[in-house]
C-alpha cells in the first residue's frame, strides 16, 4: 500500500466522523429560541469533538508527511487509531444528550484516552520503522512528550467526571489548546 492509499483512506473515515457527529444534532420540532437553546449541550459537545477530530486530522496529516513506506505494521497502527476515532461520534452524542453529567463525560474522557494512546502507538511505529534526520528525530520526540501529557491529562479527566465533570471539561480544553496547532518542529525539519 502507498502512503497516499493510506492517506486518503484515513481522510476519508475522519470526513465521515464529522458528517456522523452533525447529523447527531437533531433539528427542533418548535420555532422558538428556548427549543434551540435547549441543543447548547449537544452543540457544545459537537463543538469539542469537532475540535479534537481535526486536532487528529492535522497531526495526523503531518506525522504521515514523515513516512516513505508504508508497512503492515504502520497500517494497523493506523486502523486502531482510526477505530477510536469512529467512536467519538457514539461518546459525543451521549455526553451531549445528558448535559455533560458523570458518567458520559468519563466514557468521553475514556476515548479520548484512547484515542490518544492509538496515536502514540501508530507514531511509535513509524520512528521504529524509519530512519529520520536528526531535526526530524528530535520534533517527535518532543511530540511523543507532549503526547505523554495528554494521556496523563486524560486519566485525571477520567478520575474528576466521577467527581467534578467541569474539571474533566476544563483538561479537555487544555488539551486541545496543547495540540490545535501542529507541530512546527516536524514541518521545519521535513524542509532540511
Amino acid at each position: 500500500m502507498t502512503k497516499t492509499r493510506l492517506e486518503a483512506f484515513s481522510d476519508g473515515v475522519i470526513a465521515i466522523i464529522v458528517t456522523i457527529m452533525v447529523l447527531e444534532i437533531k433539528v427542533p420540532h418548535e420555532a422558538t429560541m428556548s427549543a434551540l437553546l435547549g441543543l447548547w449541550p449537544v452543540f457544545m459537545s459537537y463543538l469539542l469533538s469537532f475540535v479534537f477530530i481535526s486536532i487528529y486530522w492535522g497531526n495526523h496529516h503531518h506525522l504521515l508527511h514523515t513516512v516513505n513506506h508504508v508497512n503492515s505494521q504502520i497500517i494497523w497502527s493506523n486502523m486502531h487509531l482510526l477505530f477510536w476515532l469512529s467512536l467519538v461520534p457514539f461518546s459525543t452524542g451521549w455526553m451531549g444528550e445528558n448535559h455533560f453529567q458523570e458518567l458520559p463525560v468519563a466514557l468521553y474522557a475514556i476515548n479520548l484516552l484512547l484515542c490518544a494512546i492509538a496515536y502514540y502507538i501508530l507514531q511509535t511505529t513509524i520512528m521504529k520503522h524509519h530512519t529520520f534526520s536528526e531535526k526530524l528525530a528530535e520534533a517527535m520526540k518532543k511530540q511523543e512528550k507532549k503526547g505523554m501529557a495528554s494521556l496523563f491529562l486524560y486519566i485525571v479527566s477520567i478520575i474528576a467526571a466521577f467527581f467534578n465533570p467541569v474539571i474533566s471539561e476544563i483538561i479537555f480544553g487544555v488539551v486541545a489548546i496543547m495540540w490545535v496547532i501542529p507541530d512546527k518542529n516536524i514541518e521545519r525539519a521535513l524542509k532540511d
